[in-house]
């Protein structure tokens, strides 16, 4: 194949695989994280890895390779390249391809059963983009016993990592069978361990005033009927979740004391629950009127575009 008729496929080949990011972006404008490709740190953030395991030289899925250490901002989440610098080199690696020119192998981190570019980000892309399955790639594996799936955005890696915390924390303390409560939910990762530390505050001050001391069940008990569930009240009386929308009450709690906690420091222990109800709302929240009007932006948006395809 000549030189000239090789570099007008390359051409092609970027074209239809930026072409396809571009659409790809438009489609997710109201979400951007769907179409966002992973970041290495991001997740390690998340998942919090042990330790690091060289796997050595292996033969990997495409389809598991989600993310990037250091070129997320280059490529959408299927791995199409968003920015024309990336041209030449992305056609360079094309016409090796298409002239069957070995590759060395690309570099991967592997974390919770997936994988992200250490080296080789422009090799991914033109893989992916024809529709080749393997790949061979040198493996560092960061240790996590949180397994993720392929596909999903970070929003729902982060699901995935809060259902794992909440089965630890019911698991490893009893909540769940000490209180009879299971609903206690959260939007972002981390909180359960807010909670335990809350417990564990709140079972010291109690033994302060006790001959002998009493148990973890005691306490967790304790905690859900006079700190936990008075914050909760307090949500529901003032209808403050019509300000935090797509988030959960637990999620409340946890930034409500925080912020009570913040205010008493300010203007003094006799500042109560029902003080900070309205502050909370204005300093923190969404009105329901605002979040109609995102919401029929949104509408809009999406009928314009599925007019113009």
């Amino acid at each position: 194949m000549s030189e000239s008729m090789t570099s007008t496929m390359t051409d092609e080949d970027f074209s239809k695989a930026r072409h396809k990011a571009l659409f790809n972006e438009v489609q997710h404008f109201l979400n951007p994280d769907e179409a966002t490709l992973i970041s290495l740190s991001d997740i390690k953030k998340l998942l919090k890895p042990d330790n690091e395991v060289y796997k050595g030289m292996m033969t990997v899925p495409v389809n598991l390779i989600v993310g990037s250490e250091g070129r997320y901002n280059d490529f959408d989440n299927r791995f199409f390249p968003k920015n024309l610098h990336l041209k030449a080199r992305w056609e360079h690696i094309d016409m090796a391809h298409i002239n069957d020119i070995p590759l060395p192998p690309i570099s991967l981190y592997e974390l919770g059963g997936v994988y992200f570019v250490r080296d080789g980000n422009h090799r991914v892309s033109v893989a992916k983009s024809k529709g080749i399955e393997f790949i061979d790639a040198e493996v560092v594996s960061l240790q996590s016993e949180i397994k993720l799936h392929p596909g999903d955005s970070f929003k729902k890696m982060t699901k995935h990592v809060i259902n794992y915390e909440k089965r630890v924390f019911y698991t490893e303390t009893g909540f769940g069978d000490a209180t009879e409560f299971w609903t206690l939910d959260f939007s972002v990762p981390g909180q359960y361990d807010v909670i335990y530390n809350h417990i564990l505050t709140h079972k010291y001050y109690i033994n302060m005033n006790q001959s002998q001391e009493i148990g973890m069940d005691q306490a967790m008990q304790s905690w859900l009927m006079t700190v936990y569930l008075p914050v909760i009240r307090i949500i529901d009386k003032y209808h403050i979740m019509k300000y935090f929308r797509h988030r959960t009450k637990s999620d409340l709690y946890v930034w409500m004391i925080k912020y009570w906690d913040e205010l008493k420091g300010k203007f003094g222990e006799g500042t109560t629950l029902e003080d900070i109800a309205a502050p909370f709302m204005k300093t923190f929240g969404e009105s329901p009127l605002t979040h109609f009007k995102n919401k029929l932006k949104g509408l809009l948006f999406k009928k314009k575009i599925k007019i113009q395809n």
